[in-house]
């Protein structure tokens, strides 16, 4: 009888390489991703045209394609709320609800696994590798609380982890697992030689923007100025977006990079009052929000400062409101020492 294994596959090398070490023992695999909103790939560097040389693909898409199994993509983007806003085990060095994150993709896992009668659940990883999730003491945690129990195996620390289910049932061999620990990769590079695999997401990249200090500190600005702790999904988009400049606590500007962020931003003029600069090339500038009238000035003097006419002594600025007025503002950009490193996010 063929045994049954539903892999999390997150694009990175780690899931690539336990999902192939079950593929040669025989066991049929398939893969599944979820999709939370807060995924590094596919976005930022897909969308900014300075990182069109930059390979553009989907990982989790191209690990199935080189295994050859299926791959079912899941959206947990409103289920996954209460995961960042309410971690029972707290925050990671950022906004990084790690070890949350971790029990419930495997619960999800789980359930899918039951539903589609599959025997148990393989994940890349490895102890010692991440601060929260990976450790000796929390990988139980993560077994244990989301229902998991054994049959969850992680096929590259294995050796290094009390038996599961499937070992002791001889569906897989566990001569044939690893004992990977620690921040190191080069057990995985050379594993990644010996299967042929010379092409694959960078190890230790970072999947996830609630691990990067830049991204959290704008997610809890966010929070702070809306007095709660919510978010949409066009918030966590536009948090990847531009740089981010509150000058007053009442409003803050998103402004646009260069032209791949401001092609992506435009789709949201119709929601937010917006800048642009008439007179030069320029940025892009969404407003979130209330921009009162003794504010536009100073709004469109530091949009100003992002055109091609940042040195001159008069640009013009178009404010388009959300009601369908307009205003023209004729303002001197502000320079560089203006523009206080408390305003930016």
């Amino acid at each position: 009888m063929t045994r049954k294994a539903v892999s999390l596959i997150s694009g990175g090398l780690d899931s690539l390489l336990a999902t192939k070490v079950l593929l040669e023992q025989g066991i049929h695999v398939e893969g599944i991703n979820f999709y939370t909103g807060f995924c590094v790939e596919g976005h930022t560097h897909a969308i900014r045209k300075q990182d069109k040389d930059k390979l553009k693909r989907n990982n989790a898409l191209w690990v199935a394609e080189q295994l050859g199994i299926k791959l079912h993509i899941i959206d947990i983007v409103e289920e996954y709320k209460d995961i960042v806003v309410n971690p029972k085990h707290g925050y990671g060095a950022n906004l990084n609800p790690c070890l949350d994150c971790k029990i419930f993709m495997v619960s999800k896992a789980k359930a899918w696994m039951e539903k589609h009668s599959f025997d148990f659940i393989i994940t890349g990883e490895v102890i010692g590798q991440r601060p929260m999730s990976q450790r000796k003491k929390t990988m139980p945690v993560v077994a244990k609380t989301s229902g998991a129990d054994d049959r969850l195996l992680r096929p590259l620390c294995a050796k290094t982890l009390p038996e599961t289910l499937p070992e002791r049932e001889g569906w897989v061999d566990r001569n044939k697992l690893y004992d990977f620990s620690g921040r190191g990769r080069k057990g995985q590079i050379a594993l990644a030689e010996k299967f042929g695999f010379v092409d694959y997401a960078q190890p230790a990249g970072g999947c996830c923007f609630l691990t990067h200090k830049e991204y959290s500190h704008k997610l809890q600005d966010l929070w702070d100025h809306r007095g709660e702790k919510r978010y949409e999904l066009d918030d966590i988009m536009l948090l990847k977006m531009g740089r981010h400049i509150r000058p007053r606590p009442h409003f803050k500007l998103i402004i646009g990079r260069e032209e791949g962020e401001n092609n992506f931003m435009s789709g949201y003029k119709n929601q937010f009052t917006h800048m642009f600069c008439t007179t030069h090339e320029g940025p892009l500038t969404l407003i979130d929000g209330e921009l009162y009238p003794e504010d536009r000035e100073l709004a469109a003097q530091i949009v100003a400062r992002y055109t091609q006419g940042k040195h001159a002594d008069k640009v013009n600025i178009q404010l388009s409101q959300t009601d369908g007025t307009n205003f023209l503002l004729s303002v001197a950009p502000l320079k560089p020492e203006d523009i206080k490193k408390e305003w930016q996010l």
